[in-house]
């Protein structure tokens, strides 16, 4: 039996709006973590709602950026062979410049206002493309990274799509981001005004296509999930095969770029939005007050981030939950931008202040990776507590009443929720 040293650390139990301390050794966290039912409970509601592909009960679609956040989960549950169909299905869909589309559908079923796509390569099916998104290419590749960690199966990677193989796919992919958004000037990758990783421009209409009011700008999400989806894809590539170009340096610049110009050290933060042809609001709205969560989360995924950083950022997200009464640390933005600057979606709404565990799990993931096990536990049970209470899994909850909205059985906060607990219990078993 090995010595372990006992290490005092705080563990926060969760109140409305408020949190109180407690003192554990490591190994009393440990112990914590391992018998808590509760956790269980959510694991196993998770994987059954995830035998499905479609994002929730709201959606027919199959989406890219939902899929990459339970692909593990549903690696659990379902055979490795469809997991890894659905994932070859975005490349048969993929378009000639390597564009990678957002959501696939049975063709029967594509009958919402989206402007359809169809390939010869995947009949029978649907895509779409929500144009003010930059993350559809980098979920895409994160996707086939995490379906490796978690099969050992690299032979997707030389399956044959049309006259390429993934390989390439995935490399036409990343290159589509450098050519068609990407800002020169910046060194940064690009993407329409929206709210942190949302997928709705401010103006009223159509918000999820670019359109003749989209004021193009450089945010930290797009920029963070681009560099995770180089890092995966340098990780699982074969070191026989030669790549296009230099990912790893474009990595780095981005990084480089990325602290240059959108984080901001005196506040610990990072600029909502650097705009490049205007700005959609008003001169006296000071947009640098709001708190970006997601893309901030996704930041530290990314490596962007010291231990002292991610302290002072945990602790901002922490203060931001504690302003509104049913607040997680997966609320969205704060505060939430006013009606009059964002009439496409009101405060405390969907994206603008809405209570996403989409994100919020990915921040208890983030702590958990950089060491930050006190703080992801202490984060995590207000959310755990919410979804047991629920019974469920929702899209979103509201900050000022509680109540769930949105898509029902939203696979989403599933994934993450199950991934988040494997790392957790993961650290127990070590630490015991």
């Amino acid at each position: 039996m090995r010595n372990i040293a006992i290490v005092p650390v705080i563990v926060s139990c969760w109140l409305p709006g408020i949190f109180i301390e407690k003192a554990y050794s490591q190994s009393k966290l440990a112990d914590t973590i391992l018998t808590d039912s509760r956790l269980d409970t959510i694991q196993s509601r998770a994987l059954r709602l995830l035998t499905g592909f479609a994002a929730g009960t709201s959606y027919g679609e199959v989406w890219i950026r939902d899929f990459n956040t339970f692909i593990k989960g549903s690696l659990q549950v379902q055979s490795p062979e469809r997991v890894k169909e659905m994932l070859l299905l975005f490349f048969k869909m993929q378009g000639n410049t390597g564009d990678i589309v957002d959501g696939v559908i049975d063709s029967k079923k594509a009958t919402v206002g989206y402007k359809y796509r169809y390939a010869a390569l995947a009949p029978g099916w649907a895509a779409h493309k929500n144009t003010v998104e930059t993350d559809q290419e980098s979920s895409l590749v994160q996707a086939v990274r995490k379906y490796i960690d978690v099969t050992g199966d690299t032979s997707i990677l030389r399956e044959k799509i049309g006259d390429k193989i993934v390989l390439q796919r995935i490399e036409d992919a990343l290159t589509y981001i450098l050519k068609e958004r990407w800002s020169a000037q910046y060194g940064l990758v690009t993407g329409a005004t929206t709210i942190d990783w949302g997928d709705v421009q401010p103006e009223t209409g159509w918000g999820v296509a670019i359109n003749d009011k989209t004021k193009w700008s450089v945010d930290i999400y797009d920029n963070a999930m681009f560099v995770i989806a180089i890092n995966d894809f340098l990780h699982i590539k074969p070191n026989n095969y030669k790549t296009s170009k230099n990912w790893q340096q474009v990595a780095e610049g981005v990084k480089k770029n990325v602290r240059k110009h959108l984080w901001m050290a005196a506040s610990q933060k990072y600029i909502p939005h650097i705009y490049l042809n205007g700005s959609p609001f008003s001169k006296t709205f000071n947009e640098k007050e709001i708190l970006y969560t997601g893309g901030t989360a996704c930041a530290i995924l990314a490596g962007f981030h010291t231990p002292a950083e991610i302290a002072a950022i945990n602790q901002q997200m922490v203060l931001a939950a504690s302003k509104e009464k049913h607040a997680t640390i997966g609320i969205t933005v704060y505060p939430p931008y006013p009606a009059t600057e964002f009439p496409n979606m009101k405060p405390y709404v969907y994206q603008n202040g809405g209570d996403w565990t989409w994100f919020g799990g990915r921040m208890i993931q983030a702590l958990l990776l950089k060491g930050f096990t006190k703080e992801a536990w202490n984060e995590l049970n207000p959310i755990i507590d919410r979804a047991i209470e629920h019974k469920g899994f929702y899209e979103w909850y509201d900050v000022q009443t509680g109540e769930p909205k949105g898509s029902g059985d939203f696979r989403g906060e599933a994934g993450v929720l199950f991934d988040a607990i494997t790392l957790l219990r993961q650290w127990a078993a070590h630490n015991k």
